[in-house]
């Protein structure tokens, strides 16, 4: 089967433009009309109106986000927000986009990678634990903790938080893939010392772009990361620290502001895809996905753990059902990385198994009931 024959693509990006056309349409053509384009009104509304969102969460402090330019930068300016640079390690999974890893070098800090609970994917909380107690020979000492929402799942934050506090390390959630998740009712993102979001286009919030944030409670780092996106300007064209160019366009803010108007009932629909795709594997060799108690995962992937990986992609794919591997290869076995980043004690076995398993089956918002009704029919023939 060529590309062109299949029916249900794993996302549709094009599909995220027609659900909203007339009112994103109407957001960049104010854009265009008020001749600003960098740091201007539509970013404080959506900083604004992201931070509210955010703080409406059942028990969230008041919270406040900076816009800047990806997901990758919003780890960055955290860190450099807090200080953490040269000098100091930060501990991550290495199952995650290569960006978690490569935010953490952006800075000059040093990765430690934590392997992940094979259940859930994320970081496995034995392991931080051995880690923070008895750091690999030679690591500066750790500063930060940054666990991934990865898929949507939520970690196990209030024990990151706990085993953290303990050891005077700084946590920050890694929420590209978790816009909306909670853990125990709380919002994904208002838990932590600060939060980064990634807003690519495939995010469950996502722009037609490139676009990040960061939200946190503290605001002397919200103030200072402002500075710092803009090549540490307190005062315009007066760089009263080091920083850099991480600014979020009005475009996109714009545009942002649009799809965050239906970002919850976009998460409901991805959780309504869900809970049909685990109705049509209930007689199928492979589990659903895993959710911890008093989690609510929205779904940014649906993830299957098979063995057999290629030829069940093959016949999914021959019935019209692409799907896509998230993610192939693991950080620490990358040729930029392999061999020089420092790892918990397990080396990172279970998630170098994962990959070598991991299967996402199409998950958007503007799925139709057709196509879902094609994919489930695939599922059930497995």
């Amino acid at each position: 089967m060529n590309a062109q024959d299949i029916i249900v693509p794993q996302a549709d990006l094009g599909a995220v433009y027609r659900a909203q056309k007339e009112e994103i349409d109407a957001a960049v053509a104010r854009v265009l009309a008020s001749g600003w384009y960098i740091l201007g009104q539509e970013g404080a509304a959506f900083e604004g109106e992201y931070a509210a969102w955010l703080s409406a969460g059942q028990g969230a402090p008041a919270m406040q986000a900076v816009g800047c330019a990806n997901g990758t930068d919003a780890i960055a300016l955290i860190l450099r927000g807090l200080g953490i640079g040269p000098g100091c390690a930060v501990a991550t999974v290495s199952h995650t986009a290569v960006a978690t890893v490569a935010a953490i070098e952006m800075v000059g800090a040093t990765p430690v990678l934590i392997d992940i609970d094979p259940r859930t994917f994320c970081m496995d909380m034995d392991e931080l634990k051995a880690v923070l107690a008895a750091p690999p020979p030679g690591l500066p000492p750790i500063r930060a903790v940054i666990p991934v929402h990865i898929y949507g799942h939520p970690c196990d934050l209030d024990a990151i938080l706990e085993t953290c506090r303990k050891a005077g390390v700084a946590v920050i959630e890694d929420c590209a893939q978790a816009h909306g998740a909670r853990l125990g009712g709380r919002m994904i993102g208002t838990i932590g010392d600060a939060a980064a979001f990634s807003l690519y286009p495939t995010k469950n919030l996502g722009a037609l772009g490139d676009a990040g944030i960061t939200a946190t409670s503290d605001a002397a780092l919200a103030k200072r990361m402002g500075a710092i996106r803009q090549y540490g300007w307190h005062t315009r064209y007066i760089s009263d620290e080091p920083g850099v160019n991480s600014r979020l366009d009005e475009m996109q803010a714009a545009i942002l502001r649009v799809r965050l108007t239906v970002l919850d009932a976009n998460n409901a629909r991805r959780q309504a895809i869900a809970a049909a795709y685990d109705e049509a594997l209930a007689n199928a060799p492979y589990a659903a996905p895993y959710r911890a108690p008093g989690t609510e995962h929205v779904f940014h992937q649906y993830v299957l753990r098979v063995p057999e990986r290629e030829a069940v992609m093959a016949r999914l794919r021959a019935q019209g059902v692409a799907t896509a591997i998230h993610y192939p290869v693991p950080v620490h076995e990358q040729g930029a990385y392999a061999g020089r980043i420092a790892m918990g004690p397990a080396g990172c076995a279970e998630t170098s198994r994962a990959a070598t398993e991991v299967m996402s089956l199409p998950v958007f918002p503007e799925m139709t009931e057709g196509q879902l009704d094609k994919v489930c029919a695939a599922l059930r023939s497995l």
